[in-house]
């Protein structure tokens, strides 16, 4: 049987002086820094809101991350707390104690309320503590998820108390991804938020043409900006030049963007035959590029390997992108050229034919700092499969692999005869053990029949019968 601890002295002076809040107001001004934060959180979570309205007023730490005390914003909670700020952000002489420069509402700095209130202080990052000053803006965090419309009442009545303060306050946003196919709810989001604060971007469900359109600006202006997706954005069209046009325009935001080092496009069919105007647009090498589910034709594969831009690549993922068209020269020397620095390949569902895969054996080979690779939704024979896995004896950091099953394991309908599936497979591993030991290893359809399962990071890999 456990005994609760009793509640310290600390836990027991908060709750007493909370029980006469207009003390607890009064009381404010000079009550200790030792006080402040068992106190803070106590009004927190029994929803003091006069008490915090005055408590955030004579805030004594540079920044309250607010978001690891709060998963979920709280409307009234949060009105206290901008209230509060309002009345000081609008006086000329601040209060005495008030030392607040940043309010974080992401989910970040638990440890903040589990320590000492001093010791935090000397861990404020230079980027997020802006320098001292009285009549510095405050500057709010946030990561935005536009999911829904209307928008969530508290990032709604948050962007609103922003607006109304211009000036005084910048709404700084790392994270932004938009769902909405409405392209006016993330533009009026973008005329609120300090675009240079933005370091990742991911918008998805938009056409091409109107996201250059109406979007180009905002991002030319994303300076920081670090991790770029864009994920289902259509454009059907067989006007090639109007889409080398919007290719050339899109390409421009690139020319600011220094610090980009992320970029995933899903749907590539938009840069088929383009894909060079947007590459040699990089300012900053790439570590990670995924152009999935769509199609790249022989010139864009091509390119792939002239720029610098692409010479340090960490992670590249061409997923369900047909090859079995091109020539995979390009690639194989791709593979070469980033062979000191790649982790992740992913060529699942490339429908690479075992007749093209000598082109990428030798950059693949040289690949010693590969951890992950996929390979499945392929087209290829035992002995191309063999061959594939001699030439990864020298991978010995790879810890995660798939293979397709091999051509002669299906049946006319191609699916897998097991029978014959479990005798190669068993050949392949002994093919395999003799150059290298694997670590987690898928070889079959995916997803497994047998199991349902796929290989990912997450998932323990299954040899299923």
């Amino acid at each position: 049987m456990s005994i609760r601890a009793p509640p310290r002295l600390l836990e027991l002076a908060g709750q007493s002086l909370l029980r006469d809040q207009g003390l607890a107001v009064s009381a404010m001004e000079e009550l200790p820094r030792v006080l402040y934060l068992p106190l803070f959180m106590e009004a927190f979570s029994r929803r003091h809101f006069e008490a915090l309205t005055v408590m955030v007023q004579a805030w004594p730490f540079t920044r309250l991350p607010l978001g690891s005390l709060m998963k979920t914003l709280h409307l009234e909670t949060l009105k206290a707390l901008l209230e509060g700020l309002h009345m000081v952000l609008t006086q000329k002489d601040r209060p005495r104690r008030w030392k607040l420069q940043v309010l974080d509402l992401r989910d970040v700095d638990e440890n903040f309320w589990a320590v000492r209130p001093g010791a935090w202080a000397l861990s404020c990052s230079p980027e997020d503590c802006p320098r001292m000053g009285e009549h510095q803006p405050l500057k709010v965090f946030i990561d935005i998820c536009l999911k829904e419309i209307p928008q969530d009442e508290c990032l709604r009545y948050l962007f609103q108390w922003v607006y109304q303060r211009r000036g005084l306050v910048h709404l700084c946003c790392s994270k932004l991804v938009n769902y909405l196919t409405p392209i006016k709810y993330l533009r009026k989001s973008l005329k609120i938020i300090h675009l240079d604060s933005i370091q990742e971007l991911e918008i998805r469900n938009m056409s091409w043409p109107r996201l250059i359109r109406k979007l180009r600006c905002y991002l030319k202006e994303m300076k920081n900006l670090r991790k770029l997706i864009f994920s289902r954005c259509h454009h059907y069209t067989s006007d090639n030049d109007l889409e080398g046009r919007l290719v050339a325009k899109f390409g421009s935001v690139f020319l600011r963007l220094e610090h980009l080092q992320s970029l995933k496009i899903k749907l590539v069919t938009f840069l088929s035959g383009h894909l060079e105007q947007l590459i040699r647009c990089l300012q900053n090498p790439l570590e990670n590029l995924e152009l999935t589910c769509g199609y790249l034709l022989e010139e864009d594969v091509t390119c792939l390997s002239q720029y610098p831009s692409l010479g340090y690549l960490k992670h590249l993922n061409l997923s369900y992108v047909p090859l079995f068209r091109v020539s995979l020269e390009r690639l194989g020397a791709l593979l070469e050229k980033v062979a000191a620095t790649l982790e992740t390949l992913i060529l699942e569902g490339c429908q690479i034919h075992y007749s093209q895969l000598s082109a990428i054996l030798p950059g693949l080979s040289c690949c010693s700092q590969l951890t992950t690779f996929y390979f499945g939704r392929n087209f290829m024979s035992v002995d191309a499969l063999k061959d594939l896995l001699r030439h990864t004896s020298g991978l010995s950091k790879l810890s995660l692999e798939t293979y397709p099953a091999p051509d002669e394991s299906l049946n006319s309908l191609v699916r897998v005869d097991w029978e014959i599936f479990t005798l190669l497979r068993a050949e392949l591993m002994r093919t395999l053990r003799e150059v290298r030991q694997p670590r987690r290893i898928f070889i079959g359809p995916t997803p497994c029949p047998s199991c349902g399962s796929s290989p990912s990071e997450e998932l323990e890999l299954h040899l299923c019968c």
